[in-house]
């Protein structure tokens, strides 16, 4: 059977982060909305959740990514999503939005959208 290519979609999961350049965002968690989508490539032969790519797994990454330590930049954040969602084979590209939910006054959120290919 022929590979069938998906979008695998999270969307607007909330984390809390330690993000930020300014010295008020140093030691405290923020809270941070992220959107994830990947295209994979998936052989859903049988329904098994093997055959998938799992957006619980990717979201358990995601949010281990967030809670590891200070990150200065939303663009190291989403750097660092999207090379563990490239890890897993089928994934053939990745787009990630970072977010800052309290960034600025006014608005919002602020953040990047990066994408990235194999």
């Amino acid at each position: 059977m022929n590979p069938t290519e998906v979008l695998v979609l999270i969307r607007n999961l909330e984390v809390l982060s330690r993000i930020g350049v300014h010295g008020h965002e140093h030691g405290k968690p923020q809270p941070v909305r992220i959107n994830v989508t990947l295209t994979a490539n998936i052989r859903p032969m049988d329904d098994r959740l093997e055959n998938a790519v799992d957006y619980e797994a990717v979201t358990e990454k995601i949010r281990g990514i967030a809670s590891a330590g200070h990150i200065n930049l939303a663009e190291t954040l989403a750097e660092r999503i999207a090379a563990a969602c490239l890890e897993d084979p089928r994934v053939r590209g990745a787009r990630i939005r970072v977010e800052k939910l309290h960034a600025l006054a006014g608005a919002e959120a602020a953040g990047v959208e990066i994408e990235r290919r194999r």
